[in-house]
């Protein structure tokens, strides 16, 4: 019941000053134009683009979104920003001023948004009184944030391609140093073809050349017979590493053929959903929200106002009035 009264008071006390409430109402409304104009306040533009990431490499466990996220909002992209298009002037900045680099850091990341969406993209944002600036800024983040990452993806082929070139060549020598070796031996022990030559060196043994006895250079058996005994078992070691490293080596320069394909390639790392435009409607001040802001912010104080003054009346009356 209290409340019912009080809320009853309440009425009673706007409906007593209606006409004092409706006159601050239409001051606070003209006063919010006058202050919403662009005398006042400049209109300000915005123009957004929505992209995907796309072939961006893995880093951690992150999404290529918010991997994507992590370039558009890197010092970098952001520098390059402000100097192509000599942002620390358009904002009335000098670099003699106090805090210079802070207001104008804090300034950029006022006006550039960047923000993932419920789908998985990005949107990318910038509000400025130059509804054509705001644009070519939208564009000049996407590009130089394309350009960072080109620089490091690159950067990263390059080392793969330096790396796996240093282990062809390694592999290589280790091939012409084993054949070498191979050569060597073969050449001093008169071994040519391990099977055949064994095959030879039991027929002569057991003389059984041409399916009888026949004329057997026994010397040169027992020589071929005492070098396949002594460096056989080396030849075969070396023959087997041969193959294996002419596989390892196979396998290598496939390796160097796709880093070698993927430094040569051009990426690009922004799939483009909705580019930028030029706006033609500004996105603040919004003169309506500007209005009501004004209007009830008038009306609350005068009316907390009005409810002061009647009480102190009230007070002054005393209990018998």
């Amino acid at each position: 019941m209290d409340n019912f009264f009080s809320n009853l008071n309440l009425l009673k006390i706007v409906l007593k000053w209606k006409w004092h409430l409706l006159v601050f109402a239409v001051i606070a409304a003209l006063v919010s134009l006058v202050v919403s104009s662009p005398y006042f306040m400049k209109p300000r533009f915005k123009s957004f683009a929505v992209i995907y990431p796309s072939n961006i490499l893995p880093y951690s466990e992150e999404s290529q979104t918010e991997q994507m996220l992590q370039w558009l909002n890197s010092s970098d992209v952001r520098d390059s920003v402000i100097k192509k298009f000599d942002l620390a002037r358009h904002y009335n900045l000098s670099p003699g001023d106090k805090y210079y680099a802070s207001y104008l850091i804090g300034t950029y990341n006022q006006n550039v948004k960047i923000s993932k969406t419920q789908y998985e993209s990005i949107e990318v944002s910038v509000t400025d009184v130059d509804p054509v600036l705001a644009k070519n800024m939208v564009n000049a983040i996407l590009f130089y944030t394309d350009k960072k990452i080109a620089e490091v993806h690159y950067s990263k082929y390059n080392e793969v391609v330096e790396s796996v070139y240093k282990t062809l060549q390694t592999k290589k020598s280790e091939i012409d140093s084993i054949k070498r070796l191979y050569h060597e031996i073969s050449t001093t022990y008169g071994i040519y073809d391990m099977g055949g030559q064994s095959q030879e060196i039991t027929r002569g043994e057991l003389r059984t050349v041409d399916g009888g006895g026949g004329n057997i250079n026994t010397k040169d058996v027992i020589k071929l017979k005492s070098g396949m005994v002594e460096k056989g078992g080396d030849l075969i070691f070396l023959s087997n590493r041969i193959a294996n490293l002419g596989n390892e080596y196979s396998e290598l320069v496939r390796r160097y053929d796709l880093a070698r394909f993927d430094l040569d390639k051009k990426f690009t790392f922004v799939n483009m959903v909705t580019p930028p435009m030029v706006a033609d409607k500004k996105s603040y001040p919004r003169k309506l929200f500007v209005m009501f802001a004004f209007v009830g912010g008038t009306l609350l104080f005068s009316l907390l106002s009005i409810v002061v003054i009647e009480q102190r009346r009230m007070l002054s009356a005393g209990p018998n009035n």
